[in-house]
């Protein structure tokens, strides 16, 4: 039987939605146009009864259907039968001109595609950048644009094709009321356009490229509050001896925030009680997001073998780093937290979390 999940729907849509009920916990679980399954455009084709996901177990979980284009006029399709197998977004908010405004984002972009070009083959004709210098505004970090290319990096993709998620820059968190957060908060990125729009919520981001996902995504995500970013069932803790064990993360209520098949790991740049620096203490020179800094360098510097080198050398370059030049002079808005500076050392701690656990000493691959 197939359902559906909920997913954000065009503004234009509405007005035409009506409500469904689940058959099993009869509550009101999806939005849906009327009429009949075949002229639905926006969620996938459905059968009645409708039932929530949570009542499926992990590996027939129904498929999330994408909207329709535009979203693949963002880069090219390649010719027919030419399937591009590594696919990637990099979103940079520097929130440039504001009193947000963060030094190291454009820099985190830029590095962030050469090593995915130079060091794992990622054409670059694949590789989606949002910045705030791009020149055409489809290309700039509002929310819109950020989600229209998340829905971009997970469609039509086919068995064996790899997907990367980095973002650079604000992060926020908010209290959770709903249950279904093992800390109580929500976690949150923030668009160039957070003041006039709503912030990009961990639950939108599995909703749109965890829970329909078949194949395998790596996320980066460089900002405060970012420890359990997408929303992904366990986070993995590591010591400074590299002993680890992984922490159950699956929401109380039973909500089921996996993968469809795939599998999702993500690297963020601290705990989600936690700041993320934006500092140039860490290159000497240049700013920088400390999260991307040190998973670059790690892989630079040949700790890039397994997913646990990975974990232990950012977490160690960032321990040890010196504190010099941390202040960015951002003034955070109320109730704002930045990704900002630090007046005695880092004391972030980058985390590691994933759709199912996993040792440690598996081959890191993107």
């Amino acid at each position: 039987m197939i359902t559906t999940t909920s997913l954000p729907l065009p503004s234009d849509s509405l007005a035409m939605l009506m409500p469904v009920q689940c058959s099993k916990c009869h509550k009101n679980v999806q939005l849906l146009p009327p009429g009949p399954p075949s002229m639905c455009c926006h969620v996938a084709t459905y059968t009645a009864p409708y039932s929530c996901s949570h009542h499926y177990p992990p590996h027939q979980l129904p498929l999330t259907a994408l909207p329709p284009p535009p979203y693949s006029h963002l880069l090219p399709r390649p010719p027919l039968f030419a399937h591009v197998c590594k696919r990637a977004v990099i979103c940079a908010v520097s929130y440039k001109n504001s009193k947000h405004e963060l030094k190291g984002c454009i820099n985190d972009a830029n590095c962030m595609r050469y090593l995915l070009v130079n060091r794992f083959h990622f054409p670059e004709s694949s590789i989606l950048m949002l910045t705030e210098e791009e020149a055409d505004p489809n290309r700039h970090p509002s929310k819109q644009n950020m989600i229209k290319a998340l829905y971009w990096l997970v469609q039509d993709c086919q068995p064996g094709d790899s997907l990367v998620f980095h973002y650079s820059g604000h992060g926020k968190r908010k209290k959770n009321n709903t249950g279904d957060e093992v800390d109580g908060y929500d976690e949150y990125l923030c668009p160039l356009d957070f003041k006039t729009e709503e912030l990009i919520s961990d639950n939108e981001i599995n909703a749109i490229i965890v829970r329909p996902l078949r194949v395998k995504l790596h996320a980066f995500i460089d900002a405060c509050h970012s420890g359990t970013a997408l929303d992904l069932p366990f986070l993995c803790r590591m010591d400074r001896s590299r002993r680890y064990l992984w922490e159950d993360h699956r929401p109380p209520s039973g909500v089921w925030k996996g993968t469809n098949g795939g599998k999702a790991i993500c690297f963020s740049g601290c705990d989600d009680h936690q700041t993320s620096a934006d500092a140039s203490a860490l290159s000497n020179t240049t700013p920088t997001g400390a999260m991307t800094f040190s998973f670059i360098q790690a892989i630079e510097h040949g700790h890039g073998t397994t997913y646990g080198d990975i974990l232990s050398s950012m977490q160690y370059t960032i321990r040890n780093a010196e504190n010099e030049d941390t202040d960015t002079g951002i003034s955070p808005p109320l109730n704002m937290t930045s990704r900002g500076s630090l007046a005695a050392g880092f004391t972030q701690e980058p985390q590691l979390t994933a759709s199912e656990k996993f040792k440690l000493k598996k081959p890191f691959s993107l």
